[in-house]
């Protein structure tokens, strides 16, 4: 991210309120992730592992936690906390603003808390309640009955509270559905990335508990219980009824059956299929999900069958 205009050292620290090293006059230009990090940046790091990438990468100023002998050519912003003023500056150079609302119809049976924005084109259904300082970005669809917290943020295009996938076969007949008669609840803290869909339960509450952020185009089925503090990347599918305990990560891509249980704590690696419950405080990987390291060995033995082939 580039900044409408050059700024000095000295007025970057002083929006952050920490000190520098480095001439106060010295040119600031943007800011940027190492990865992306180009002359006139600032970039931030808040590990010893990382210092030496963040003073040799191509950045003119370092937003650094630790005061460390500063390369030539280059400044140092010393900070307690280099994340969240990274961040400070994200919101100083491009604040969110809400754009004016319009078409939202809020029906008499649901309410609304203090502080919460609702972005152009959100459905609110009967008898939903949200919480206080959420924000609710457009073309979000919220179906009766859904409850909602404090702060939570919930990103275009999601849908809470659609019907459960459970059908009875009648054979010729075809299907019957099983109505929905259950909600969403999602707790205090939460982020809900954009192009989700979180079915309602059947009789039940698919509840996402307090602090879990889920990432974008993530399906959670009916019933389904997610704990607090978990992280659920891109693309993954969640089955009705399975029970996530606490501070699980969930990479791109997984998928997991019904009426299982992952184990708090647990780590699912990306484009795993799980099919039975998962003890937690592990790490897992393929399909069907086995321990990681179980999964890997195996994979290194199957790698080395041509060679083996070749000898006999």
């Amino acid at each position: 991210m580039k900044f409408p205009q050059p700024y000095s050292l000295q007025h970057i620290a002083e929006i952050l309120e920490v000190t520098y090293v480095g001439d106060k006059n010295f040119q600031v230009l943007g800011m940027n992730e190492i990865h992306v990090v180009t002359l006139g940046d600032i970039v931030f790091v808040d590990h010893p592992k990382y210092y030496d990438k963040a003073l040799n990468s191509a950045a003119s100023v370092i937003l650094i936690n630790k005061k460390v002998d500063c390369p030539k050519g280059k400044a140092l912003l010393i900070s307690d906390d280099p994340f969240r003023d990274f961040n400070k500056l994200t919101d100083y150079f491009k604040p969110f603003r809400p754009v004016e609302q319009h078409n939202i119809i809020i029906p008499n049976t649901a309410s609304i808390g203090e502080g919460t924005i609702l972005q152009p084109n959100v459905f609110i259904g009967n008898h939903v309640k949200i919480g206080k300082n959420c924000i609710i970005h457009p073309n979000v669809t919220i179906y009766d009955y859904t409850c909602i917290g404090d702060n939570v943020t919930i990103h275009a295009g999601t849908i809470l509270g659609a019907e459960a996938f459970y059908y009875k076969n009648r054979g010729e007949k075809g299907f019957d559905k099983l109505k929905s008669g259950g909600r969403v609840v999602i707790e205090n803290n939460v982020d809900i990335g954009a192009a989700c869909t979180i079915d309602r339960g059947v009789s039940g509450d698919t509840t996402i508990k307090e602090g879990s952020k889920i990432d974008n185009q993530v399906h959670i089925g009916h019933d389904t219980v997610v704990g607090k503090k978990c992280l659920i990347a891109s693309q993954c599918g969640i089955a009705g009824c399975v029970v996530i305990e606490d501070e699980v990560t969930l990479w791109g891509q997984v998928g997991i059956k019904s009426d299982v249980v992952i184990g708090e704590k647990a780590v699912i690696f990306a484009q795993s299929g799980v099919s039975k419950s998962l003890e937690g405080g592990k790490n897992y990987f393929g399909s069907p999900a086995n321990e990681a390291k179980k999964m890997f060995r195996e994979a290194a033995m199957i790698r080395q069958i041509p060679a083996l082939l070749k000898k006999q």
